[in-house]
């Protein structure tokens, strides 16, 4: 029987030196703490005790409270961005193409074809490498970029020249912050 006990025993410990070492490191470790904590006056214990209990609620509390500062502030851009968002898709029904139309047809515009006039009035309004292509009489456009005013401006000067946004999707960047931008016009 004691031959079947010393036969596990050393199984135990053949098979996990590591673990049966970290233990008996870490109980030397507690045995000395524990000493050294005997070895201290009252008054020191409490001492200890109260710094202790103060360190880890300053660090939780100070810790929670900059975590919950950063999530209000990405809640509060991610609303500022939706309310952009709907405030574009709302200007969308607020211009007269048919009075657009006519000016545009007067200014000579519609000489160029309807992507290339969307292109280089991107161009002008600061965008640069927009995918522009025509699909029947709605032409559609992809672009990225980090402004949201010059996404709005440039979709603005869209609407001014006549141009109906059917399609609109907006989406940012968590990385970049650019904005991404897919969008189907009419004229």
């Amino acid at each position: 029987m004691k031959r079947l006990q010393r036969l596990a025993k050393r199984s135990t410990t053949a098979t996990n030196p590591q673990s049966s070492a970290l233990s008996t490191r870490m109980s030397s470790y507690q045995s000395i703490l524990a000493t050294r904590w005997q070895a201290l006056s009252a008054r020191d214990q409490l001492a200890l005790l109260l710094l202790s209990a103060f360190l880890l609620l300053f660090v939780g509390g100070y810790g929670g409270y900059s975590v919950h500062q950063a999530a209000n502030a990405s809640k509060s851009e991610y609303q500022e961005q939706v309310a952009d968002y709907f405030w574009l898709r709302a200007q969308a029904g607020n211009v007269d193409s048919n009075a657009l139309n006519a000016a545009s047809s007067a200014d000579g515009v519609d000489a160029m074809p309807p992507a290339s006039s969307i292109n280089a009035l991107l161009n002008n309004s600061g965008i640069a490498d927009a995918q522009v292509i025509a699909a029947g009489d709605a032409v559609q456009l992809s672009f990225n970029h980090p402004s949201q005013a010059v996404v709005s401006g440039a979709l603005g000067k869209l609407e001014q020249q006549g141009w109906q946004l059917t399609q609109l999707s907006m989406q940012q960047d968590l990385v970049t912050k650019a904005i991404q931008v897919q969008a189907t016009v009419t004229s």
